[in-house]
């Protein structure tokens, strides 16, 4: 809890500029989801199952969220990038340079926001605020699958 606090209190009196977009507090979602990463299932049916099932549960606590704070999609709110980094990083070929990869691939496209994954951010309550993350994540891994088919044949 208060995880997307962490990066305003380090940022404060340094005279970095946060912004509601530019909060930090994503990259700190992101690197959670990292750290969870590891135990998920290592099958590709299993690992979609449990981050499908996953990605309702979030949609469900993103919703409470979203309430409570009384504002959509607010930056305190990180369960969404933990969710999208899941998708990015799904499926990899083994090493940690893939999953540097997913993430920083994963921060860029949720940051631009592109089509068609942007407009999912227009679906209400937490349903909006987890799927444009989950968007942003598939399309970092199709990117990635790509270029692995490419390097690793």
């Amino acid at each position: 809890m208060y995880l997307s606090y962490i990066p305003a209190k380090l940022s404060s009196g340094l005279g970095v500029a946060t912004t509601r977009r530019w909060t930090g507090a994503g990259a700190v979602g992101t690197l959670v989801g990292w750290a969870l990463w590891y135990g998920l299932p290592k099958d590709p049916g299993e690992y979609w199952a449990a981050v499908s099932v996953l990605t309702v549960i979030a949609c469900w606590v993103c919703d409470g969220a979203e309430r409570a704070l009384g504002v959509h999609d607010d930056t305190r709110i990180v369960l969404d990038e933990t969710v999208g980094f899941w998708a990015a990083a799904a499926c990899l070929p083994p090493g940690t340079a893939w999953l540097a990869a997913a993430f920083v691939l994963f921060r860029i496209l949720d940051a631009v926001k592109l089509p068609p994954y942007r407009w999912l951010e227009r679906l209400p309550g937490g349903c909006g605020v987890v799927m444009d993350d989950v968007g942003a994540g598939v399309a970092a891994n199709l990117i990635l699958q790509l270029t692995a088919r490419v390097i690793v044949g």
